[in-house]
């Protein structure tokens, strides 16, 4: 009886606690967008012939602009730190720009910039990010282009 009784309150408070996190606020977070590129999993993920370049950083000029394409990912942020959930989503996003550039004929994503929850964030340097409870979310807008 009393092994059920600890069985059934360890399992309410696993319960209550899962559902607290997952129900946690959002946390706005800005990252180094180049520690990230630069971090382990950008060398893994990125494509080096697909160049990168956020809103404000200088870049070779331009032949010709494909269109302004937005990339929103969401990973698994459980038991993981805010930085490490941030640079996973948005490694994840320039991902899927790199692979929209691919598609339209370009060799670069300009003029990349944050977009989440409509507030847009541009620098030349950071990106933002939201943490809240379980999930972590990067969105990003960027200009695929073909530069010299």
């Amino acid at each position: 009886m009393r092994t059920l009784f600890v069985t059934i309150l360890a399992t309410m408070i696993c319960f209550g606690t899962l559902v607290a996190q997952t129900q946690a606020a959002d946390n706005w977070y800005k990252f180094s967008a180049q520690e990230a590129m630069d971090s382990s999993l950008g060398n893994d993920k990125l494509r080096p012939e697909i160049r990168l370049y956020m809103k404000g950083q200088k870049h070779p000029g331009i032949v010709k602009k494909m269109g302004e394409y937005k990339a929103n990912k969401r990973t698994n942020g459980f038991g993981k730190s805010a930085q490490q959930v941030c640079e996973r989503a948005f490694i994840s996003a320039l991902m899927a720009l790199q692979d929209r550039a691919v598609r339209e004929g370009g060799n670069a994503v300009i003029d990349i910039y944050t977009i989440t929850k409509n507030i847009e964030f541009e620098s030349a340097t950071e990106y933002s990010c939201i943490k809240g409870g379980v999930v972590g979310n990067v969105a990003l807008m960027g200009t695929v282009a073909k530069i010299k």
